[in-house]
């Protein structure tokens, strides 16, 4: 169809214009997997020259520092071995990496050509030793391995998700940590001749593609194909970003009524490294929303990678006259009720409360964005924001209170 000058398209031209363009750029995303398939892992260091900025910022990012060698960076041990405790069985000489640093450390030590998890964790937040022992009927994988540490490595348990390019039959990687390969594909052929078409840039990939670079890890799940040369990985052996996760991982089965160890009741997440499981049920993923919408891995500026300030940020698209019809119709202090700046008006506060078990008393933000009633919590037993706020108080009192709201439907925080 052609646009004459000063003569506009139709609505069925511009529509048409629109899906020729999302068919380009699908046909972009898919011949630079293609192109991933042929090249090679050549390490995070080989990006640094042309993207010197990006590298800068990842560099000081915890993706980049989630694994670290002790004897190379003593600084990164958060935990005591000064002191003894009776939890902590192993020295810092049995210690080949540190795993974490923000709401734990767990320490990793070498066995012949494998990693082993060591039985005791550090509590970052409240300074103390913990055990670490998966304890029967939580993870999936358990019943196929051994019941210590020490018959666990963590090649098929951890390290897929912990380095670049782990190859399950050598157990070595390109590199360990988040590195640029892992989100951006394999880059022998980019850096050889850099141009857009030969990398992977999960930003230019439809919304469930560009999602799945992210969701590969930040996610429960288990091999499609399980198991894999006789062994059993809980990780997406074999994806590569620019692929369809589904086609070789395939997410926790939700079970609408029951807790268990992976979700609640009402199908919200119950511990942590679950942000796929939630943000695939959001309303935010069904409008096509990426995690990197929000989240910037290419800088630690504020808290959890966020491109703002958390308010700042959901106000970017739900503050009053963005023309988002799921936009504030009055001012923060008015939809929360709670006093402009507080705690409790605070978007991820509601939206995003903290009740994914990461370690001991210590949670994360749930990412399905939904509001959990007082009502929801009586019905499905999963933490609502109000009363996990208001310790104390009871389901009633918070559902009295909300439905005292003239600026909230009664027929939503009744549920």
């Amino acid at each position: 169809m052609i646009e004459r000058k000063n003569e506009p398209l139709s609505a069925l031209g511009r529509f048409a214009r629109m899906r020729f363009a999302v068919f380009l750029l699908m046909a972009v995303a898919c011949l630079c997997a293609g192109n991933a398939q042929d090249a090679k892992f050549v390490g995070s260091e080989s990006c640094k020259g042309c993207h010197a900025a990006q590298y800068e910022g990842w560099k000081h990012t915890r993706m980049a520092n989630v694994i670290r060698d002790p004897k190379v960076a003593p600084e990164a041990v958060l935990g005591d071995f000064t002191h003894a405790d009776p939890l902590r069985t192993f020295g810092l000489d049995e210690v080949a990496f540190t795993y974490g640093s923000r709401w734990k450390q767990r320490y990793f030590t070498k066995r012949g050509d494998d990693y082993f998890p060591l039985p005791a964790q550090w509590d970052v937040a409240k300074k103390r030793w913990l055990p670490y022992h998966a304890d029967p009927g939580t993870d999936w994988w358990l019943p196929f391995y051994g019941p210590s540490n020490f018959d666990r490595p963590t090649g098929p348990t951890c390290d897929g998700c912990h380095s670049v390019n782990y190859d399950i039959k050598t157990k070595q990687v390109t590199e360990w940590n988040v590195g640029c390969e892992k989100c951006h594909g394999p880059g022998s052929q980019h850096v050889a001749h850099p141009t857009k078409m030969n990398i992977v840039n999960p930003a230019m990939l439809d919304y469930v593609r560009g999602n799945d670079t992210c969701i590969q890890c930040h996610s429960q799940g288990r091999p499609v194909n399980d198991p894999i040369d006789g062994k059993h990985y809980d990780w997406p052996v074999g994806y590569l970003p620019g692929q369809r996760l589904a086609d070789s991982w395939k997410l926790e089965e939700l079970k609408p009524g029951v807790t268990n160890f992976f979700q609640f009741a009402d199908l919200t997440a119950h511990k942590n490294r679950m942000q796929g499981n939630d943000f695939v049920q959001s309303n935010m993923y069904h409008r096509e929303l990426r995690c990197f919408d929000c989240h910037d891995v290419h800088s630690n500026n504020y808290e959890s990678n966020l491109k703002l300030p958390a308010n700042a940020l959901c106000l970017s698209c739900h503050g009053s006259g963005q023309g988002n019809p799921a936009e504030l119709k009055g001012t923060v202090a008015e939809h929360t009720h709670h006093a402009e700046g507080s705690a409790g008006s605070q978007c991820v506060a509601c939206h995003m409360p903290k009740i994914e078990q990461t370690i001991k008393d210590n949670y994360v933000s749930a990412h399905t964005f939904r509001f959990i009633t007082p009502g929801l919590t009586e019905s499905s037993g999963v933490p609502n924001p109000c009363t996990s706020c208001h310790a104390g108080k009871t389901n009633a009192w918070a559902a009295k209170e909300l439905t005292g709201w003239s600026t909230t439907s009664p027929w939503r925080v009744g549920q």
